[in-house]
């Protein structure tokens, strides 16, 4: 959910390099604030990284950044054609989100007085607020376009009715009221690439025509048989040509990968890292030097490319047997898939989910990596400690979680981790959250403000006229 949250503002403490700052806690993310503007248990409104403020609600709160002659003459901070929130560092201390206080919102005209603890908020008194922010680049028309033929297409007839999206993955820190004393969960690393999404389902094979069907102009009945179909996370591909990266080619080995061994009714959700057929990062890449942050550079080098040990170009070994014989075998791939869900779904439309150790047994089968387990188990009928009784199964997780989403990836140590993502087991549905480090959210705002194009994740989501 992309919006913003009315809460309160505790743990203020002092800034330990700024007098007029201090440093102050929502949910579980620290933010830099004016010392003299706020205080302990102040209610506002929290809006968290990736979030982008509409223009009426900056310019109604002083907000935007105005220069002349290279001087901010407006004493506003965001740019006035993006208005994202993104995770910065403020004299060398984290600042994740925004905070504003709750009078943000009297322009509206909304009674400020219905507006409660816990509300979220997008569009109050119908003006906007805030929506989910996707950077603009000169590949978006072509993806957009692309979108919009299959969207089409998909109106008229569906390829495959019965391949479902993956829902959305929400962040941990809003849902920790989710987990109860005695839930079974399990922690996976999160990773930083694409999804992409296959089956073995009914798909369209095309129209059977009667002589009435002709006689009368009519379109027929459809014809529905078995087969193996893929997608990204939002759209069905029909074809491997063109598309966000120019070839889907890298997709299609994946593709071919499962046919013939998925079972019937089986959908398959993976995550593809590494590279594409032309050598091109599936994921935009950064320099380190932007975080002025000599540590992080001296540890991770001048720039991030998230490879997880793949590589540009295919890398690899001949081995020679004792026979004279050679083989030949890859030490870096160009990409990587990594399967993080498993459904099962009947002929009615009703789907069950794998658990994931039904996941790993059938990929295990198949031959395929999953995603990389940081801990599994329950979470105790006693959460709390001797030192705070009073903690509660969702800050429990939430301290659990944060043992393993930060550093180097153990895949590739060449660069940071995405973070964690943590499912309940014992959900007669999908259920899982997120939790990602703020170094990766650092680079993750940096990179969208300089890239040409957004993350194939993003593209995904817009429609032909650019919306979410």
């Amino acid at each position: 959910m992309h919006c913003g949250y009315v809460t309160t503002l505790n743990n203020v403490r002092k800034h330990p390099n700024a007098d007029k700052l201090v440093l102050a806690t929502c949910f579980v993310n620290t933010v830099c604030v004016n010392k003299d503007m706020y205080h302990e248990g102040e209610i506002g409104v929290y809006f968290p990284v990736d979030l982008q403020l509409s223009m009426e609600f900056c310019q109604k709160n002083g907000l935007l950044a105005v220069y002349e002659n290279g001087i901010n003459v407006s004493g506003g901070y965001m740019d006035p054609a993006k208005r994202n929130v993104k995770a910065i560092k403020l004299r060398g201390e984290q600042s994740d989100g925004l905070f504003l206080p709750l009078k943000c919102l009297e322009y509206t005209g909304v009674d400020m007085d219905s507006l409660n603890i816990g509300d979220t908020i997008t569009t109050v008194n119908g003006h906007e607020i805030c929506r989910k922010y996707i950077p603009r680049g000169k590949h978006h028309a072509v993806a957009a376009g692309g979108a919009g033929k299959r969207a089409k297409r998909k109106a008229k007839r569906s390829i495959a009715p019965q391949f479902f999206e993956h829902k959305d993955t929400e962040q941990l820190q809003y849902y920790l009221d989710q987990f109860k004393p005695g839930d079974q969960i399990e922690i996976t690393r999160k990773l930083h690439g694409t999804s992409g999404r296959t089956a073995n389902v009914k798909t369209f094979q095309g129209m059977k025509r009667t002589f009435w069907d002709w006689l009368f102009r009519r379109e027929g009945e459809a014809i529905y048989d078995w087969g193996t179909v893929s997608g990204t996370r939002r759209t069905v591909m029909d074809t491997f040509d063109g598309g966000f990266y120019g070839s889907n080619e890298f997709r299609k080995q994946y593709h071919d990968f499962f046919e013939g061994k998925l079972w019937k009714g089986e959908t398959v959700y993976y995550e593809i890292v590494g590279f594409t057929h032309d050598g091109s990062p599936i994921m935009a890449t950064c320099s380190n030097n932007k975080l002025k942050d000599k540590e992080f550079v001296k540890q991770y080098g001048e720039t991030t490319t998230f490879s997880y040990g793949c590589s540009p170009s295919p890398v690899y070994e001949v081995i020679t047997h004792a026979d004279g014989s050679t083989e030949q075998r890859v030490l870096k791939p160009q990409s990587r898939m990594f399967v993080y869900r498993m459904t099962m779904t009947n002929e009615d439309g009703e789907v069950v989910e794998y658990t994931p150790d039904q996941v790993r047994h059938r990929c295990m089968y198949m031959g395929v990596d999953f995603v990389p387990v940081e801990w599994s188990g329950l979470i105790p009928e006693h959460p709390g400690s001797k030192d705070d009784p009073t903690i509660t199964a969702g800050e429990w997780v939430m301290k659990k979680v944060e043992q393993f989403y930060d550093g180097p990836e153990p895949l590739d140590p060449t660069h940071i981790r995405e973070g964690c993502v943590v499912r309940i087991i014992n959900r007669p549905t999908f259920t899982a959250y997120k939790h990602k480090n703020f170094a990766f959210k650092v680079l993750e705002g940096i990179i969208k403000d300089t890239a040409d194009a957004p993350d194939m994740e993003e593209a995904d989501g817009l429609d032909d006229e650019g919306n979410c």
